[in-house]
């Protein structure tokens, strides 16, 4: 199992711009895919975006698409969500998650790692 941390959130006004990032402990970090999920209050957790083992392919949901960014640097055993023209409703705890393998699902549950999460809030 690889253990993540998430930093990077804070407080930011509606239409500014925040980057996530998330620290992976061990040596195999290059062999998970990488995700992004976000919960708010009273809501489920819900996907946001993810990266692939070698960071060639990406996915995002719907609405973040055109505005976040995924990347993902294997070296730095790192992943990082940039998010650009944050709006009110992206408010949420921010988590990063791993799982083994080149399949990358959108399904929280298919995640076996978590980090602790990063509170994100976007005043209007």
């Amino acid at each position: 199992q690889v253990q993540l941390v998430e930093s990077g959130g804070g407080l930011v006004q509606a239409g500014g711009s925040l980057r996530l990032s998330c620290a992976a402990s061990g040596r195999t970090f290059s062999m998970y895919a990488m995700g992004w999920f976000r919960q708010a209050p009273g809501k489920e957790r819900e996907f946001v975006a993810g990266i692939t083992r070698s960071g060639g392919s990406t996915y995002f949901a719907d609405s973040v698409k055109g505005r976040f960014t995924i990347s993902r640097d294997n070296v730095k055993n790192t992943v990082y969500l940039q998010m650009n023209s944050l709006e009110f409703e992206d408010t949420a705890v921010y988590y990063c998650a791993a799982r083994l393998g080149a399949v990358l699902p959108t399904t929280a549950g298919l995640f076996g790692s978590w980090g602790p999460g990063t509170q994100v809030t976007v005043s209007s």
